[in-house]
C-alpha cells in the first residue's frame, strides 16, 4: 500500500543512486534501474575457468573463483565500493552480497558449502571503522545460500596500512604474514573466502595460504568485484 508519508519524505530528502548519484523513483532501492542493468556482470560463475580463478594459479591453491563484477578506475560503479568501505553504507555490501550469492547458486562448479568465512579486519581498524565490508556482503551471501558465516576461526593477528596506494610486491609484503587460524574448525570442510573486491589478490592469496597452512580445506574465492 502506497505511504504518502514516504512520498513526501523522499520529495524534500530524496535518496539517489549509489552508482550514478541521480535520485531515485519509488520503486528503485539504493540503484536506478539504469546502473542496474548496466552492471558490467563477469558471469564468472558459468565458466570453469575464470579471471578470478585464474589470478591465482602458481600463487595459491583455490578450488573455484568467481567475481560478480568487473570495474577499473575511470568505472562510476567504484562508488559502490568506495561507499561499502568508507561511508557505513553496509547495505550496499548486504545487497550485492544477495546477487553474489545467487551466482554461487547458479554455478555448476560450486557445490556442498560448509561456511562462509570474510576477510578479516585486525581489531584496531575494526574499532576505528566500526564494521567489515566484507562481512556485510558474506551475510548477503548467507541469506540466500542459508549458510552460516564464520567470522571467528580467520583471525588478522597484525595491523597494516592501507593497500591502496602500494605496488603488487608492496601489497604482498605488506599482508604476507598477518593472518592466521583461532582454531581448526576449517578441517575437512569447504569454504567460501569472501572480500570486496580484487585488484593484484595479495590479501586473498595470504588468507588463502594461512589456511592451507594449517588445516586441510577446500576454498572457494568469492568478490564483489575484480579490477
Amino acid at each position: 500500500m502506497p505511504n504518502p508519508i514516504n512520498d513526501i519524505v523522499k520529495l524534500f530528502y530524496p535518496e539517489n543512486c549509489y552508482v550514478c548519484g541521480k535520485p531515485l523513483k519509488n520503486v528503485e532501492k539504493m540503484f536506478c534501474t539504469n546502473c542496474l542493468f548496466n552492471l558490467p556482470l563477469t558471469n564468472n560463475h558459468l565458466y570453469p575457468e575464470n579471471k578470478t580463478t585464474e589470478l591465482f594459479y602458481g600463487r595459491a591453491v583455490i578450488n573455484y573463483g568467481l567475481s560478480l563484477f568487473s570495474y577499473n578506475k575511470a568505472s562510476e560503479y567504484k562508488n559502490l565500493l568506495y561507499s561499502l568501505k568508507y561511508h557505513k553504507k553496509t547495505e550496499i555490501g548486504f545487497e550485492l552480497g544477495k546477487f553474489l550469492g545467487l551466482a554461487i547458486k547458479e554455478s555448476p562448479y560450486i557445490t556442498d558449502i560448509d561456511a562462509i568465512v570474510p576477510v578479516p579486519l585486525h581489531p584496531k581498524k575494526m574499532k576505528i571503522r566500526g564494521y567489515n565490508q566484507s562481512a556485510w556482503i558474506a551475510k548477503g551471501i548467507s541469506s540466500i545460500l542459508n549458510i552460516s558465516v564464520d567470522e571467528k576461526t580467520l583471525i588478522r593477528n597484525t595491523h597494516t596500512k592501507t593497500q591502496t596506494k602500494k605496488t603488487r610486491i608492496e601489497r604482498w609484503e605488506n599482508v604476507k604474514s598477518v593472518f592466521d587460524l583461532s582454531s581448526q574448525n576449517f578441517e575437512g570442510k569447504h569454504i567460501i573466502l569472501v572480500d570486496d573486491v580484487i585488484t593484484t589478490g595479495a590479501t586473498i592469496e595470504a588468507c588463502i595460504n594461512a589456511i592451507n597452512e594449517k588445516t586441510k580445506v577446500k576454498i572457494t574465492v568469492a568478490t564483489l568485484a575484480i579490477a
